[in-house]
């Protein structure tokens, strides 16, 4: 939405005074445009809401499906906007895409620390966060005035990521079922093992330790109620985890990391770059960002802790001086080019750990059973803050200037503190080993003999 900003806001223009003989003010239409960003951010709260629900009830492949239709809907929705002439039909789109959005952030990493053996846990979670930057990247250069970043492929633009959904689709159907789903939840023991064996490629005989933990949480879970989203709210033993998972998603957002994807072409602009040079630094952007998600990879067989503590103060960091940088931007012709570079620097720092430990740490601090519930309110949070700063940004920055980055960091510094209190260390552990030594809320010291 951000090289393109410009051609849609003249449709949306154009059209509200054909079809209602209504001339807009650049005030209501910039309300209007912070509606259909935001609109998004609706769609996707709502599927954070709806997943615990729906991966239960149908399945994490199941679910998957559900998100991956709900893309393809509203990718066509997207190719008629411009054929019907209408608004609404843009923001009924966004809805339905941001419904998917919200569906796959719950999904996608709960599906997978759940089929992963638990030494490759880690890095299979940093994955999704891979496939979201790569995807950054893909709708920034399909944003390219070169690409179809015109005024006559706009909506074909915003509608490019619809084959994806369908191939991902596809392959879903393929996909093994969740073991843990099926052995826990469903209580289909054999068909848990037939898909445990085809996903290890081991006969079944080696792979005892996954069927006892397997057989323990079964154990766990016959004799405890249902979990949903009600009971994980209230439930003083996973109250604490449940905290760390709606702050990280939260904190991960209020870092500023959308603020500069959303507008990171008003700030290159202000350092100093033409417009098409400003195009080209939010593609680099993107590929500093998926460099980041596969270094991270491996990045994932260190302490956890550790990982997200330098992320987090190096990321303060850089959020400093981009201040001091665009706050000086006329004292010298040096301060443009520090500015550019910290940017770019903030977004590889967020990208070892604020960007992926804060979308699988959830499937490793919860067992199975509330895992679903507290992934969703997570996801919420996430949103939540997603939609907070890409609402109160604009304005912030009009108000305080460049100081609006210390806001940022600010938050990184309380969401690195706080977690040195109470961020168990997960690497190598089991989910009911983690979750044991959280059992006494905020009263637990999981770390007690850590030193971050």
């Amino acid at each position: 939405m951000n090289n393109p900003a410009n051609l849609m806001q003249s449709f949306c223009q154009q059209s509200i005074k054909e079809r209602y003989n209504v001339q807009l003010s650049d005030y209501e239409l910039q309300i209007l445009w912070s509606a259909i960003v935001s609109v998004f951010l609706i769609g996707g709260v709502s599927g954070s809401l709806i997943n615990s629900w729906l991966s239960d009830r149908f399945g994490r492949k199941g679910a998957l499906c559900v998100g991956n239709i709900c893309g393809i809907v509203g990718g066509v929705l997207f190719l008629l906007v411009r054929v019907v002439n209408s608004v609404e039909l843009l923001l009924l789109g966004r809805v339905i895409v941001g419904l998917s959005g919200g569906l796959a952030t719950c999904l996608l990493p709960m599906y997978m620390t759940e089929v992963a053996p638990l030494k490759l846990r880690g890095a299979v979670g940093v994955l999704c966060q891979l496939g979201i930057t790569c995807g950054v990247l893909m709708g920034q250069v399909a944003g390219l005035e070169t690409v179809l970043g015109t005024p006559e492929s706009w909506h074909v633009m915003l509608a490019s990521f619809s084959p994806l959904c369908l191939a991902a689709l596809l392959l879903t159907i393929v996909l093994p079922e969740s073991p843990k789903y099926l052995y826990i939840i469903k209580g289909e023991q054999g068909k848990a093992l037939k898909e445990l064996n085809r996903l290890r490629n081991m006969d079944i005989m080696l792979l005892q330790n996954e069927i006892a933990s397997l057989q323990h949480e079964l154990a766990m879970k016959s004799t405890a109620k249902a979990w949903g989203i009600k009971r994980v709210l209230r439930e003083p033993t996973v109250r604490l985890p449940l905290f760390l998972v709606c702050l990280m998603q939260f904190g991960q957002q209020l870092s500023g990391i959308n603020a500069v994807f959303y507008y990171s072409k008003s700030i290159f602009l202000r350092a100093g770059l033409t417009m098409y040079e400003a195009q080209y630094a939010i593609l680099g952007t993107g590929v500093a960002n998926i460099m980041m998600a596969i270094f991270s990879v491996p990045m994932m067989s260190c302490s956890r802790r550790i990982v997200f503590f330098v992320s987090c103060y190096c990321s303060i960091g850089c959020l400093v001086i981009m201040c001091i940088s665009l706050a000086l931007i006329d004292s010298s012709w040096l301060m443009p080019y520090f500015a550019t570079v910290f940017l770019m620097a903030y977004v590889v720092f967020y990208g070892v750990g604020l960007g992926p430990i804060p979308f699988f740490i959830g499937s490793e601090l919860f067992d199975v059973g509330p895992r679903p519930a507290a992934v969703s309110l997570g996801s919420v949070f996430n949103w939540g803050g997603n939609f907070l700063v890409g609402m109160m940004f604009p304005s912030l920055q009009s108000l305080i200037g460049p100081c609006v980055f210390l806001v940022f960091a600010g938050c990184i510094l309380i969401l690195a503190q706080v977690n040195r209190i109470y961020l168990p260390e997960t690497l190598g552990r089991s989910t009911t080993d983690i979750a044991a030594t959280m059992t006494r809320g905020f009263k637990s010291r999981p770390n007690a003999a850590l030193t971050a």
